[in-house]
């Protein structure tokens, strides 16, 4: 069976000529994951987790993944770890990186992937891309240094012409500026993708879309197998030991390293703001079921305020932006309000999760928070309302 799986991950990713110890050119080796081996070869135990938008929430490349670890380690018992959420950010995976991952125990082996979704969800900049991803890098690294990781660029059409211009999309250039900064491994997918179409090996109907269809996951997937074939190509040295992967100064020393959700228990709610459960059945828009329970600080009546305080340098808010979603204007220690808009392209017709920053570059320290729902909103938008699952704190 694992032999099966091998030749078809091969096959799948172009790579049917390639030695099992032979490095694809589309990956960027930066250590030896050792230590992910040592757990699971010697220990017999592993915790893998993965984090990122729909791509990884899927039924793809993910799941590839764990049968091949499981495979590969057929005497291991593993933990794995879906931290994957449709449409959510590099930004907001740093925010919630503490209770959906770590908060499950020290992660052996880690994949990330954000890079279409900081493209073209979020929209990044350069420096929000980096900021996010240097956020989950650190504070990975931080709760466990012996942490082996991989980050896997996927790609969508847009980024597809960029690649097959030779240029790089904003998202990967970033992350890989991070990634290569903190010594993480990187899986360049998107280029392999955009090599195999260039040389008609594979069409992008072929492939799947944004979403990928099983060829392309498994694209990924041999690549992901590749890289860690040629690292354990060797047995095992009866005397190698685990290793701390050291922490470079950080790039951006606003990145989001201590990003955490913040207890709704902060918020002082003034009159219009409520904690609860929202009564979708009669707000108008379609939501994803996961959310379907999820307790949030609500309101929708202009002028209506909640307050609150916390430790660090910026702060935002993990929203549902709905089509009626509104604007939240924010006062920062007694200052000037600015306005935050809440409304997102994709939130016409959906309840669409994302995390707004309200506030960023703060000195150090304690900080008090000022939020007001604006009687304004967006061109598009329906309504005024503000529903905050999370607000969040680095």
């Amino acid at each position: 069976m694992r032999n099966a799986l091998i030749v078809l991950l091969l096959l799948a990713s172009g790579s049917g000529q390639t030695r099992a110890d032979e490095l694809s050119s589309n990956v960027h080796l930066r250590g030896d994951f050792n230590n992910a081996r040592l757990r699971f070869e010697r220990d017999g135990v592993g915790h893998v987790a993965f984090i990122g938008g729909s791509i990884t929430e899927m039924n793809g490349y993910r799941p590839m993944v764990c049968q091949y670890l499981q495979e590969r380690f057929p005497k291991t018992k593993f933990t794995f770890t879906d931290a994957g959420i449709s449409s959510t950010c590099s930004t907001t995976g740093a925010f919630r990186l503490e209770e959906d991952v770590l908060s499950k125990g020290p992660v052996d082996l880690f994949f990330v992937e954000f890079a279409v979704n900081d493209d073209q969800d979020a929209m990044h900049a350069p420096r929000e891309c980096r900021r996010g991803i240097e956020g989950i890098l650190r504070h990975a690294l931080t709760h466990n240094p012996k942490m082996d990781i991989v980050v896997t660029y996927f790609v969508n059409e847009g980024m597809l012409a960029l690649l097959q211009q030779g240029k790089q999309p904003v998202s990967i250039q970033a992350h890989e500026t991070v990634a290569d900064h903190y010594g993480v491994t990187t899986s360049l997918h998107a280029q392999e993708v955009a090599d195999q179409i260039t040389t008609g090996k594979l069409t992008w109907k072929e492939y799947g879309g944004v979403h990928p269809a099983p060829r392309g996951n498994a694209i990924a997937a041999g690549l992901i197998r590749n890289l860690l074939e040629h690292c354990w190509s060797q047995p095992l040295n009866p005397k190698a030991q685990a290793r701390d992967h050291q922490l470079p100064e950080m790039l951006d020393p606003s990145s989001y390293s201590n990003g955490r959700f913040l207890p709704h228990t902060v918020a002082t709610l003034g009159e219009g703001w409520q904690e609860g459960i929202p009564d979708w059945k009669e707000i108008p828009g379609s939501f994803r079921s996961r959310f379907a329970n999820v307790s949030c600080l609500y309101a929708d009546h202009p002028g209506a305020e909640l307050k609150y305080s916390f430790e660090g340098t910026s702060t935002g808010a993990y929203v549902l932006a709905g089509p009626d979603a509104g604007q939240l204007e924010v006062s920062i220690d007694g200052g000037k309000y600015e306005t935050v808009n809440l409304f997102h392209s994709y939130s016409k017709g959906l309840h669409y999760p994302r995390t707004v920053m309200l506030a960023t570059d703060l000195k150090p320290g304690k900080h008090d928070v000022v939020l007001r729902v604006s009687s304004g909103h967006a061109d598009g938008s329906k309504g005024t309302a503000a529903r905050i699952m999370h607000l969040t704190a680095n």
